[in-house]
Formats: structure tokens, sequence, C-alpha cells
């Protein structure tokens, strides 16, 4: 899928948001822009949101002694963000396997009412004892198939980077 043209502004919004922000004066680097970190955080937040909605929460790992390790990031930039304006994130979960799950999140610059990122971002299902790969819950499993079911079900294809996937 990669070479898909980016869904626009609207398309994305339609999405719910999982994050919202705005952009504040530490965020700035030397370019007078939003730096790299700031986007790497938000996507990964919306991530986050996704993930705690399921079931992988801080009771998840306590209890179960589960949780999920990023394994990979990927991003792409379209459009500067600059100080004092408000984005959002907006994200799907693009597929998964037994023990990973590929993400896909937007950053909308609600100000300008543009696309400005994306962040894929693979997770990997641990034993937090072992610290190695596991196996997804049944109901975790599940929780995500609901959310690739809602991706694969937009009208628009995902821009994915075809940099990264799930591996078979």
């Amino acid at each position: 899928m990669s070479g898909t043209a980016l869904p626009s502004y609207e398309q994305v919004g339609e999405l719910p948001p999982l994050l919202e922000g705005e952009v504040v004066a530490d965020f700035i680097d030397v370019n007078g822009h939003m730096n790299i970190r700031h986007y790497l955080d938000a996507g990964a937040q919306g991530a986050d949101q996704v993930c705690r909605r399921i079931g992988i929460d801080d009771d998840y790992r306590a209890t179960r002694r589960l949780g999920v390790f990023t394994a990979e990031h990927h991003i792409r930039y379209f459009s500067e963000m600059h100080l004092g304006e408000k984005f959002s994130v907006h994200t799907v979960v693009v597929d998964r396997s037994g023990r990973a799950g590929h993400l896909l999140s937007f950053i909308l610059d609600r100000a300008s009412e543009r696309l400005a990122c994306t962040v894929e971002i693979i997770l990997v299902g641990v034993d937090m004892d072992t610290r190695r790969p596991a196996e997804f819950p049944a109901d975790v499993a599940a929780g995500l198939d609901e959310w690739v079911a809602a991706a694969r079900a937009l009208p628009w294809p995902l821009p994915l980077s075809g940099a990264m996937g799930i591996r078979r």
C-alpha cells in the first residue's frame, strides 16, 4: 500500500480523536516548528489509548504479567506544525498476528485543517516476567480484531509506508 494517496483531513477527522493537544513552546525546535520527538510521542500516545481500550493497561501488566513493547516505528511528515496550533491524534489497527500488532496514528493539524504526520508502530505482546514475546490472550486478540475490522471497513486506503508490517 505504499504510495497510496493521503486521506483528506475530513476523512481522518471522521475517526474518533484519541488525543487532543496544542503545540506549546517546549515543543518547538531550532527550526521553528514542532520537533520530531513530539510527533512520535503523540502517535505513541494514540497507540497507548487503543491498547488501554482493549484492556492492555496497568492492571493487565500487574495481574496477568503481560504487556506490549514497541518493536518498530516509521514516521512520515506532510506539513509543519507551529506554536499554538491545536492537533488531534486518530489511530487505527492495521493488522495483527498472534503476538504483534501494526498500528497507524494520524496527527491532524486542526488550525490548518491538514494531515501533519503519520506514525506507524509495531507492538509486540510480551510476558513481563521473561521479557520475551507472548501470544495475546483471547479477549485482547478479539479487541484487536475489532479495531482491525474497523480499519479495513474504511472507504479509503490507509497510507502505509510499506517499510513495515506484520510478519507471517
